[in-house]
């Protein structure tokens, strides 16, 4: 048995970030921690604390599990090693909207790396994720921290990070129930129109202005969306009142984070107004029937890394 194993760190995400459907994310500072010892013996034995570990599978269905596996077949030493012991230890709700299986995927990936010597770049990485992930609005971020645009070119992605010159918080509504990526996406439609895929563009270029900027006025009406949320409101009870909510109590503005049901308003941290966001987010929720939990994060700017003191 190969005795060696990796702690790493990889934070949860939201993807969209209103007008920036699939293409602009971001890191939070909700993490899920995983370690990994690769086996020459076959099998995996896998253990799993904290959020989502009543609904995880435990065999060779783990979306860690497999992205382990996915990146030893990428360096030809599936051979080498047949098994593993997997203990995974979360704080990112699952099925909400915060990346969880992005999370997954990353902490696998990044994690087998770092115990074959880092045989891949962070590039490389991002592409295997992103082909066992289908899209890379969430592990991009996931990797590098920060906010992420991504794009995809006839199957290769590229992908510009940076850290906004304004310090934002990160107001998060919880919702008691799950969502579904998949049935989060069946309700969207197969086309859309001139003017809604025109009002997308323009706010999705004029967010990323603003925070590369640090102009804060211009961050006012950007994260309106015509693309996915207006489809995905019905499955979210009183989604808009409680965006409308969020600005009142004063956040810059608020959005659909990732498939939902989560719900992000963004703040600047200097105005101090996150608890005041986060109660009124959840009055409101409160108000249609659905109870939450408010997470009040910062944005992460490390991107999944080792941890050295587990």
């Amino acid at each position: 048995m190969d005795s060696r194993s990796i702690w790493v760190r990889v934070p949860g995400t939201s993807a969209n970030c209103g007008p920036g459907f699939d293409s602009i994310g971001l890191a939070c500072t909700v993490y899920n921690d995983l370690q990994l010892r690769l086996t020459t013996e076959p099998g995996c034995q896998i253990t799993i604390k904290g959020a989502g570990a009543q609904n995880i599978p435990v065999d060779e269905r783990n979306i860690v599990w497999r992205a382990v596996q996915y990146l030893l077949k990428q360096a030809h030493m599936e051979k080498k090693y047949p098994g593993a012991v997997i203990h995974m230890e979360n704080q990112v709700p699952l099925s909400r909207g915060l990346g969880s299986s992005a999370t997954a995927i990353v902490a696998g990936l990044k994690a087998a790396n770092i115990l074959l010597d880092n045989r891949f770049s962070r590039r490389e990485l991002l592409q295997f994720a992103t082909d066992i992930e289908g899209h890379p609005d969430n592990v991009a971020p996931a990797i590098y921290g920060g906010f992420t645009v991504s794009t995809v070119t006839r199957g290769e992605v590229e992908c510009f990070t940076f850290i906004p010159k304004l310090r934002l918080k990160l107001v998060v509504a919880v919702p008691d129930f799950p969502l579904s990526t998949r049935k989060a996406r069946e309700v969207l439609p197969e086309k859309v129109s001139l003017k809604d895929a025109i009002n997308n563009i323009g706010r999705a270029g004029m967010l990323v202005a603003a925070l590369c900027k640090g102009n804060e006025k211009f961050l006012k009406n950007v994260f309106e969306d015509a693309l996915h949320q207006p489809y995905r409101a019905p499955l979210i009870p009183g989604m808009y009142d409680v965006f409308a909510a969020a600005r009142k109590a004063g956040a810059l503005g608020a959005s659909l984070s990732g498939a939902g049901p989560c719900l992000i308003a963004y703040t600047l941290q200097r105005h101090h107004v996150e608890e005041a966001v986060g109660k009124a987010m959840q009055e409101c929720f409160l108000r249609h029937g659905v109870k939450s939990d408010i997470m009040i994060l910062d944005l992460d700017t490390r991107g999944a890394h080792i941890l050295n003191d587990k």
